[in-house]
């Protein structure tokens, strides 16, 4: 398993290198940091030019070095300056070229502490990506293995893929699975109703995972509500270990991710890091995994 961490030498880098060694940590899956740079910027004069290559080099070897020490120990990571026409299209390159099983950015610099502000890169991914995307909170530093995953399961059948994913980095990571339904109380129609569709719905889940988890692995269900989707992630409680799960929208195309209202909502209000899962999502295997 590999995982390509979108790297750039700030804040965001580092909570996307801090997240990947985290989430890498207990499958064992090496990381390629991907420095994406813009192959469209101009050619100098030749007189420039050799200057202008060396001052380059050194850089680049400067951002190696300095993203490499992030990597905690025991973790194999790789280096790469990839050139592309944006950062969103070199690291989705990168993820088909390497067969990896996610990217992994960290969030827009202007968001709250251990909250999102969806940036350009991010969205690009969100919207086009062919493997999930794992998504840091600013200010994101914990390196230590992932203790607990939450699946979004909604209110109505479908996100086959993230289920499945989810499921199977349960198990294979060895930690509680918690599946959540997230219910808006002003949304359309009867809340009682709503309510009562996702209890009904995050249970009938519930017996499919246990099914398929080994015997005595946990897995519990909890369905949230409030005025907001917002104030429906505030009740709930979460780990510092923990990562929380989500297909893609219904608009996505095929194998591709496409980030729709609901989790864009959860996006904005999660205090811990997200992963979207694409439509019909099938893993390097055959086999989706996180």
């Amino acid at each position: 398993m590999r995982y390509v961490v979108g790297y750039t030498p700030n804040e965001r880098g580092a909570d996307a290198v801090a997240l990947a060694s985290a989430m890498a940590r207990a499958l064992g899956a090496d990381l390629d940091l991907v420095h994406v740079v813009d192959r469209r910027a101009p050619s100098l004069a030749p007189s420039l030019e050799r200057s202008r290559v060396d001052a380059a080099e050194q850089k680049v070897l400067s951002v190696e070095r300095e993203g490499l020490s992030l990597v905690p120990e025991g973790l194999e990571a790789r280096f790469h300056d990839l050139p592309a026409e944006s950062f969103a299209a070199g690291l989705i390159d990168a993820a088909v070229e390497y067969k990896a099983g996610l990217i992994v950015v960290g969030a827009a610099s202007n968001g709250l502490f251990k909250r999102y502000s969806v940036g350009s890169v991010a969205n690009a991914l969100l919207h086009a990506s062919p493997v999930p995307v794992a998504l840091a909170p600013r200010g994101y530093r914990r390196t230590e293995p992932i203790t607990r995953l939450t699946l979004a399961v909604g209110q109505r059948t479908g996100a086959e893929a993230a289920i499945g994913a989810a499921i199977k980095s349960a198990e294979r990571r060895g930690v509680p699975l918690r599946l959540v339904s997230l219910v808006e109380l002003d949304a359309e129609g009867d809340s009682g109703e709503n309510i009562n569709a996702a209890h009904i719905h995050a249970n009938t889940v519930l017996t499919d995972a246990s099914h398929r988890l080994p015997a005595g692995h946990t897995v519990n269900v909890e369905v949230a509500h409030g005025r907001t989707i917002e104030e429906a992630i505030d009740d709930l409680e979460w780990d510092d270990g923990e990562i929380m799960i989500v297909g893609s929208s219904r608009l996505a195309e095929k194998h591709k991710l496409f980030i729709g209202s609901t989790a864009n909502k959860v996006l904005r209000a999660l205090p811990v890091p997200m992963v979207v899962v694409p439509r019909d999502y099938e893993g390097v295997d055959a086999s989706p995994e996180l």
